[in-house]
Formats: C-alpha cells, structure tokens, sequence
C-alpha cells in the first residue's frame, strides 16, 4: 500500500502556518522581553516542527528554509549569539519565505526551492555574532516576503545507450554525453556505434532464445537417431523370416533397407549440421553476450567513497582493498548487485568491524579492513567480501531468534550452526543493538538473499569464526540470457537445478546411506552431508527403492548448508532460457522459474532455499518454526508534538493492523504508561515539558518497561544525537529525512513483529 502525501499536505500546511504566527508572535514579544529562554526554546521548537514534518513530506524547500531559521534559533538559545535587530530581522523575512513557500504548495507547487539568498543570510547569522550587536528596537520593520523562485520538472530521457565495442578490444565505458571519436589503436582505427541498451537487450533476449532453441535441436537429432537405430534392428529381425518364407519378399526387403539407410544418411548430414551450427550459435552467443560485459570495478570503484563517508560518519579507521575489478560479468547483473553488496558492506562496517579501542584490546591493528575481490570460477563468478571483524556470534543470532519468537527454544537448541547461521536471512532479523537509518533494521541481508538466489539463480556462502572476520561468497551466473542448469529426472518427471547451486554428483551403494537420528545420510571426506530422495521433496510417487544398488546423488548447497539429492538420472548439463512463473503461480515456493524441455515440454527450475526446507521438515515434522502468537493486535504509542506527523505515523501503522494511541508530548506520554502496558513506544525528540531523550530514560527506569521497545523517530541527524539515543536505551533512530511508509514498518515489524 503505497503512502499518499496530499492527503495530509493540507493539515501541513495548516500547521506550519500556526507556527509562523508563534514564531512571528514570539520575536515580536521579545522585543520587550529579551531573556525569555522559554520563549526563545518555544521558537526554536516550532522551526525544527517545521523542518521535521516537512521532511517527512519531501518538500525539500520548506525544509531547508527551516533548517536555517532553526540553527539561527538554536545559537540564540545556546548564547552563541545575541537576538540583535539583524538577526531578528533576517528570521522575520524567513517567516515571510515561509509563508510564500506554503502558498506555493497550497495552489499545487510541491517543488517550489527555498530563496538561497535569505538561506545564506540565516546560515551567516548563525555562524557570528551580528556586526551590530544592539538590542532589539521597539519596533523592528518587517521587509515585506521574498519571492520564491519556482523550478519546473524536468522532462523524462530516454534510456540511456550503450556502446558496442570490436570483439578484440576492452569492454567500453558507459556511454558519453557526446558521441565517441573512433580512437587510433596499434596503427588502425577503432569505430565505435551508439546503440540504444533496450535494442541491446532485445538483442541478447533473442539469441538466449535461439541457443535455447538449439538445444531442443539437438535433442531432436538424438531421436532421431535412435528411430534410425531401432528401424535397422527391426529390419534385420524381419528379413531371414521373409526370405526363408517367401523369395518374393525380398523386394520388399531391399526397400525398407533403402529407406533405413537413406534415414540414416538423412540423420548423419543433420548431425553434422548441427555440429556446425553448434560454433556458430557459440559464437553468436558468445559475441552478444560480450556486448553487454562490463567490468566490475563499474561497481566496486564507487563503493570506496562510500566506504570512506561511511566510516568517517562511525568514526572508525577502515582500509578497502579491492581486487579482481577487470572481471567481467553481465551489464543487468552488475546493475542488481550494487544494493547487495552496499548492504553487506554496511554490514561489515556496523556490526562487523570493531571501533579501534576494541581491535587493540583484542591484539588487532586499530584500523579495519574490508577485501572485496572477484574471480572466475567453473563458468560462473564469485565475489568475495571478506573483513577482519568480530565475526558472527551463534550465540547471539541464536538469542535474538528466541526474543523474536521465530522459533522456539528446543527447536534452536538442536539446530545446526549453519542454520542458525542463515537465520541472518531471514526478513527483519538483525542482532544490532538499535536499529538506525545505516543499519539494524534487519532488511538489508533479506535483500540480498532475494537478489542473489531468487532473481540471479546464485549462491551465498557465509564463512565466520567468532573473532577473527567474516566473509560472504556470491556465486553468480555470468549473463542472465540463459542461465546453466543441470537437467535430472526422478520419477519419470524432468526437474532443472541452477549450476550454480550443484556442489557435484555421485553414485553411491544404497547401503551407504545411513541413519543419524531420524535423518539419512551419507559421508563424504569427512563429512556427514544429509540425504533425502527428490521425489519425495516434490511429493512425486516413488516405488521404495531396494536395500541393494546403486544411488545416484546430486549435492547441492544453500550458504553453509549441503543437501544430497537422490535422483533417478542425470541428464546433462543445458544453456537455458528461464521464464519467471505467471502470476497465478507465484505461490508455489517449489518452483523459481521454467524453462521448454524436449516436445515443448515444460521443465521445472527448482528453488534451492526451498528445498532445503522441505528436507528439514521431512526430517523433522514436529519441528515448530513459527509458533502460535498471541492473536491481540499490538499496541502502539506515537507521541510527537506535531499533529500531523503523529497523524500520519497513526495513518500507516493502523493500515497494518496495529491498534495506535497517541501523546503530545513527552509527560504526557509518560502519565498514559503508568496506566497501560503499550507493546511499542515511538516518540519525537523535541518536545514541550518531557523531550523524547528524556522521556527514553524515564521508561527505562521504570520495571514495567525495561524492555518495551522504543523507536525514536526525529530530525535530528548528527551521530552524537544517534549515540545519545543508544545510551538512553532506544532500539530505533529514524531520522524524518529518510522517513517513508516501509522503513517505519520494516523496523516496527523488526521490532514487535
């Protein structure tokens, strides 16, 4: 359900126009009363309102006017400057912008930019004292109000191009502004086109479908062949009958010969065509696909910037070291993995990387370091994020899936490490302390999850040890045209598994597969990896198979965990064309994609994750993983002094079944929990009586709610305002900036679920 902002732009409007008149009204009784520091806090309370709800209403204009007008009246109240007639004067004429600016967005101009101007005029007042630091007259004259200057949208573009490159050259750089110059290279010149990238992809989506098609062909051939094959037995089987029978058969006799061998002629010629074409739909495919490679420092060089902003924002000395850049993957793929590997790098920099006071404690150098790399591996990619952090704490992922109740305390007890391990996975779920707009809000590692294995048929693989780092491995395909699958059959039915996802196969004596507990399984160097029949995954009628033979096992791996599969045959090895499932099916959690098998039969792409779960549930069918919750809807407190935003935050958590009460401010929210035991508490900062900090410490001390979780959703964005949250105990900071409808349900559902 998408958040409508015009349908509260009114009640903004309204609001914000109630506290120009009290900060209009208050400057001007300070010209009588000068040191009223309640008055002056009152002022600036009513600018940062302001500011906090129009940014939750992206109206970046009234915003950044706010923001000025709020610092100017924050160094007033801090006794950094003296409310002189200036000053008082510059934050008149931001009251009277703040006026055109609500105007503006009553007769429907939501874009209209503060007047930079004044903007720079407040933020000099706010620096230093004024050059005329008198006090105030009795009188100040108010300039009348600056127009504000209107930005019109910009017109929509059209995709972006690509550039095709000569086979024997680098891959291109994205697309210039300005047409590319063929460049003198070796002695010769190099001609470069400009290709729209939708003509592009349509060009790639055609030849998946033609090495697809060519497989099919191939296949055909194999048929035939064997028709061919299974003619000549039968000739030879009839003819001595027919001879010894009746010597006027023996016409008869030559033209079926003729006919078999003019087959078998026919076969062999589309054989040997088809041997042809298999170079030259290689080399078709070959040649797309590399029109649309592109190395993955497109993608790692900028995310060293983002490395450095973001440790400097934690404090934390880091080092980002990155390698195999010049690897090549598919253009769409390297467009989808960007968030991931962002999400994963925040990641290692919130929760992974210790501050360096810890690292010397723990005998570590002080500064951090991240190693992203990338490299071939048996016709895939993998990408390697590694960091030299804490590491992964079973412990702790283990008392967080409790708190949550995603799982009951025996089941976690008998779980594996490496499915605690992939409980980290799981939507909302993180172990960090308080939940903040760089991290913690447990959507990052679902995201990835989702990226990875649902849409680019890859693998994750999480290698940690407590102390000493953690790394995530992504093994991707290297287009996304035609995935490699491995074709098996079980049951008389055709299934295909992401190569991706194939550790390897085997044939393994029956009675090598042995009973541990109530699961089968095998051991392999070392290992114990757990084995159950494909059939009885998909619920496909199986005969039981006999104590004595063979087994054919197909391993298979999702993270840390291995699963054996027992299948009937393995056919091979195909280049494939993956179609999502219509929308009707997108239900069935079995099935990731499908692709056309031999007489356009439809084949199945099974979903690895899936599979693994099913096993688990087949080995242990008491297993509880989502126990009975309590049906009561959960009770929320919003408590802001703004009635629009605590409006709109009501809006949004009713919409997904929470029951919502709502505050004032801080004492008054305080007085409500001494009668009712809410489930969630979310507050502003800044507010009249009791400001949210304050209010965080007063609840914490109090038995009753020691550890109710509290979400503190506020403008103020400086990390000391974020460390203060942690100290006073909050589990949530949300700055109104990033504010939107998921991010708030997201760390709500995180949080109380």
């Amino acid at each position: 359900m998408a958040f409508d902002h015009s349908k509260f732009l009114a009640r903004f409007v309204e609001e914000a126009r109630e506290h120009c008149s009290r900060i209009s009204e208050g400057l001007l009784n300070l010209e009588h009363a000068p040191g009223d520091a309640e008055m002056i806090n009152a002022l600036f309370r009513s600018a940062h309102t302001i500011k906090g709800s129009s940014k939750m209403m992206k109206l970046s204009g009234v915003t950044e006017l706010a923001h000025q007008m709020e610092d100017v009246l924050d160094a007033v109240r801090g006794g950094k400057i003296p409310l002189a007639a200036s000053v008082a004067d510059v934050l008149f004429r931001g009251v009277d912008a703040l006026s055109s600016l609500l105007d503006a967005i009553t007769a429907g101009d939501t874009t209209a930019e503060a007047p930079q101007l004044l903007c720079s005029e407040l933020a000099r007042a706010a620096a230093s004292p004024a050059a005329d630091d008198m006090p105030l007259p009795s009188s100040p004259s108010v300039p009348p109000a600056q127009s504000v200057p209107v930005v019109p949208d910009e017109e929509g573009t059209a995709p972006a191009p690509a550039v095709i490159a000569p086979m024997n050259t680098a891959p291109a750089e994205p697309a210039a502004a300005e047409p590319a110059a063929a460049a003198p290279a070796k002695g010769r010149q190099i001609d470069y086109l400009r290709v729209n990238a939708t003509k592009l992809d349509d060009l790639i989506r055609l030849m998946g479908e033609i090495v697809s098609e060519h497989g099919r062909f191939r296949r055909h051939i194999g048929r035939l062949a064997e028709i061919e094959r299974a003619m000549a037995r039968h000739l030879k089987t009839v003819a001595a009958p027919l001879r010894s029978a009746n010597n006027e058969c023996e016409a008869l006799i030559e033209a079926g010969a003729a006919l078999q061998l003019s087959l078998r002629q026919s076969v062999r010629a589309m054989h040997n065509a088809s041997l042809l074409q298999d170079h030259l739909v290689g080399d078709l495919q070959e040649t797309s696909l590399r029109m649309r490679m592109q190395p993955l420092s497109t993608v790692f060089e900028p995310l060293r910037r983002t490395v450095r902003d973001l440790a400097h924002e934690q404090g934390k000395d880091i080092d980002l070291v990155v390698e195999g850049g010049d690897t090549e993957l598919d253009r769409k793929i390297i467009d989808r993995i960007g968030d991931s590997l962002m999400h994963m790098i925040r990641n290692s920099l919130d929760h992974g990387l210790e501050s360096a006071e810890e690292r010397l404690a723990a005998g570590k150098p002080a500064r951090g370091t991240i190693h992203l790399a990338a490299f071939y591996d048996s016709g895939c990619v993998t990408i390697s994020l590694r960091d030299d952090g804490q590491g992964l704490s079973v412990e702790r992922i283990r008392e967080k899936a409790l708190a949550r109740r995603l799982y009951d305390a025996d089941t976690l007890a008998v779980m594996s490490r490496a499915e605690i391990i992939d409980l980290i996975f799981m939507p909302g779920f993180s172990t960090s302390p308080i939940i903040t707009d760089l991290s913690g809000r447990g959507v990052g590692m679902d995201v990835v999850r989702k990226s990875v294995i649902d849409e680019l048929k890859g693998t994750i693989l999480i290698e940690s040890r407590e102390g000493d780092g953690t790394a995530f491995l992504l093994r991707l395909p290297l287009n996304l045209a035609v995935f490699p699958l491995f074709l098996v059959s079980s049951s008389g039915k055709t299934c295909a598994l992401p190569a991706t996802s194939l550790v390897e196969m085997l044939s393994v004596q029956r009675e090598d597969i042995i009973e541990i507990v109530n699961k089968r399984a095998i051991r392999l160097r070392e290992q114990i990896i757990p084995v159950e029949s494909l059939a009885a995954l998909l619920a496909l009628p199986n005969e039981a198979p006999g104590e004595a033979g063979e087994a054919l096992i197909v391993i298979i791996r999702d993270g840390e965990d291995q699963l054996g599969l027992v299948v009937d045959d393995i056919i091979g090895r195909e280049e494939m064309v993956v179609k999502p499932l219509p929308s009707h099916l997108q239900n069935l959690r079995l099935v990731s994609g499908v692709t056309i098998g031999e007489r356009d039969s439809i084949i199945n792409v099974l979903h690895i994750p899936e599979l693994f779960r099913q096993a688990r549930e087949i080995a242990e069918p008491g297993r509880s993983v989502h126990p009975a919750r309590e049906e009561r809807a959960a009770k929320v407190l919003v408590v802001d002094d703004s009635i629009n935003t605590r409006e709109i935050e009501r809006s949004i958590l009713e919409a997904y079944g929470y029951v919502v009460f709502t505050a004032e401010d801080g004492e008054e929210a305080f007085e409500k929990t001494r009668d009712v035991l809410y489930d969630l508490v979310i507050t502003d900062v800044e507010m009249p009586r009791l400001d949210g900090f304050s209010l965080t410490k007063r609840l914490r001390g109090d038995d009753r709610y020691r550890n109710v979780p509290i979400i503190i959703v506020t403008s103020l964005e400086k990390e000391a305002d974020k460390k203060r949250g942690i100290t006073v105990g909050a589990n949530a900071y949300i700055v109104k900036g990033a504010f939107d409808q998921s991010n708030l349900i997201e760390t709500v559902r995180s949080l109380i679920g």
